[in-house]
């Protein structure tokens, strides 16, 4: 069966599901965001459709409002959609009145590794592609790859490859189908599919996206043109979100590697994005330190590429 492992580290908490010795499932966590089916005690402070309410310093929309409730009063929400970085900071995260008594999200059923740990089983699952595909919204695939674009209205996925056009329909639907659950891609999705003829054929290519995407999700049929839309329950950001945000997403694709692979005293040499995101966080710093063993400095040079930080002896 397929095995949930959880790595709490600095600045966010990776749970990820491990198939065969690889990672089928990803979910990231970033620190100070509270996760989805959390409990939360706030005060309304707008009503109508949606709702505000305020927790602290952060604001929830509740699309279907606050029936009943005056603005002003105490309410309890429980989030069901977390904060989404990225190309749409403005989004607030979404949650729903209810009566529950105040609770963190509930547990996943999984073990968490230590960090840093001399084993690294993540990378061993194959994390760094994980990280490469968020990155660059490239994923490869036997005979083609997808093209993942970031929109507000929804995530596209384009297909490209040297296969005849159903081969490729059929390879890349199931291709898209593993990327879209690799990388907790939620909301609406688009996949542009190569153009093919036949009622029988659109349906395979359908059946494939079955087979492969575990439910709950809609979709809608191939249409003449190779478009196939899906829409599955957006509870929090899908990898590529998260990699959007894109200094602080490397920031934390550093700290994670030098967490992994060094000790003692080290300077954190990255383009200057980089290093003005550890100066905002400097509890990030202080904490690799501690698991490093030895002090941290920071050097920016200008002349590295946003991804390409790295550390050196002091």
């Amino acid at each position: 069966m397929p095995e949930w492992v959880v790595e709490r580290g600095i600045g966010e908490t990776r749970s990820v599901r491990i198939h065969a010795g690889e990672i089928v499932e990803a979910r990231v966590l970033l620190e100070g965001v509270e996760p989805a089916g959390a409990i939360l005690e706030g005060r309304l402070i707008e009503t109508g459709f949606p709702a505000v309410a305020q927790v602290g310093c952060q604001q929830y929309l509740l699309p279907k409002g606050a029936p009943g409730v005056t603005e002003g009063a105490l309410i309890r929400i429980e989030i069901t959609r977390e904060r989404i970085p990225g190309i749409e900071p403005w989004k607030r995260p979404l949650a729903r009145l209810t009566d529950e008594p105040l609770r963190p999200a509930q547990p996943m059923d999984a073990e968490v590794l230590p960090f840093p740990s001399p084993e690294d089983r993540l990378e061993r699952a194959g994390w760094s592609d994980l990280i490469e595909e968020a990155r660059s919204g490239i994923v490869r695939f036997e005979g083609g790859e997808l093209r993942i674009s970031l929109t507000p209205a929804m995530t596209l996925i384009d297909v490209d490859g040297r296969l005849p056009p159903f081969d490729l329909a059929v390879a890349s639907a199931v291709a898209a189908a593993r990327m879209i659950l690799r990388h907790g891609i939620g909301g609406s999705i688009g996949i542009d599919l190569p153009t093919i003829a036949g009622k029988d054929q659109r349906q395979a290519v359908g059946a494939a996206i079955d087979a492969n995407l575990p439910l709950p999700f809609e979709r809608t049929a191939m249409n003449g043109f190779g478009f196939i839309q899906i829409v599955r329950v957006r509870a929090r950001a899908s990898t590529f979100e998260l990699a959007s945000d894109r200094a602080p997403f490397e920031a934390r694709v550093l700290l994670r590697k030098v967490a992994m692979d060094r000790t003692g005293a080290t300077c954190l040499v990255a383009h200057p994005s980089i290093s003005a995101v550890f100066e905002r966080n400097v509890a990030w710093i202080d904490a690799l330190a501690r698991q490093i063993g030895g002090g941290v400095t920071l050097r920016s040079d200008q002349s590295l590429p946003i991804h390409g930080g790295y550390a050196q002896n002091v």
